[in-house]
């Protein structure tokens, strides 16, 4: 079977002559009933080649291995050109050189943050390339001297509700730093309030995201951001992944 794949192969990859062509092809014929094999397996062959250049460019995406929601987004891509390639944050390069390291402050950080309203208890999703105690000061000036900039402050000044100190009111959801993955963190946190009608950013702020409902629909808590501990809503290594789909 061996050396019929072989000239069978030969006979379409080689630039041959008609002549030499016809030749290979009486040889098969002529070992095929010989070795009492099917007379009808070049014609198999033929139709698998073909069936191979039918297929579309394979496109690949590298997600990291975090659980359920990686397995079920994955599956959204099953009957298309997007593949899934699993990966692991869990490296040695991963490991800190020195256990002794200088606790930082969690305001000190920069990434996805929670504002909550202290009369109504809605929430306000924002993000920031800096520390957020600077973007906790400009809001809090803004609405000390009357600003409307964001629309945390227009909020608070338009119902006449108070400002609390920044460790009563704002959380800390995810910590990375200013580019697309933050953008999409800061959407699916948006769409998640969203969900629940308890959001204070801008009402077409978010669309409807079929991905973000994988992530939330998978567990119900994993929309409620007013009860459930913000920092495990969602891997943040799962959303990042996404921008290899897009």
């Amino acid at each position: 079977m061996a050396a019929i794949r072989y000239l069978y192969i030969r006979m379409n990859t080689y630039q041959l002559s008609s002549e030499n062509m016809l030749k290979v092809s009486n040889t098969i014929q002529q070992i095929l009933p010989h070795k009492r094999y099917n007379t009808s397996i070049p014609n198999n062959l033929r139709f698998k080649k073909k069936q191979k250049q039918n297929v579309g460019k394979v496109q690949w995406a590298k997600f990291t291995c975090a659980g359920k929601e990686a397995s079920a987004i994955t599956k959204i891509f099953k009957n298309t050109n997007v593949k899934a390639a699993f990966s692991t944050n869990n490296t040695i390069g991963t490991f800190p050189a020195t256990r002794h390291q200088r606790t930082k402050c969690k305001y000190e950080n920069c990434g996805i943050y929670q504002l909550t309203c202290p009369t109504r208890n809605m929430k306000y999703i924002g993000q920031t390339g800096r520390h957020f105690k600077v973007c906790f000061y400009e809001h809090f000036c803004d609405f000390k001297y009357g600003n409307r900039k964001s629309r945390f402050t227009q909020h608070l000044l338009e119902n006449g509700h108070s400002i609390s100190p920044m460790e009563s009111i704002m959380e800390t959801i995810h910590i990375t730093n200013k580019g697309q993955i933050m953008d999409t963190l800061e959407r699916f946190y948006i769409f998640c309030e969203t969900r629940l009608n308890n959001q204070i950013n801008y009402k077409l702020t978010i669309k409807s995201n079929i991905i973000f409902d994988t992530i939330v629909c998978r567990d119900p808590h994993r929309g409620l951001l007013a009860t459930y501990d913000p920092s495990s809503v969602a891997p943040s290594s799962v959303l990042q992944d996404l921008h290899s789909c897009s």
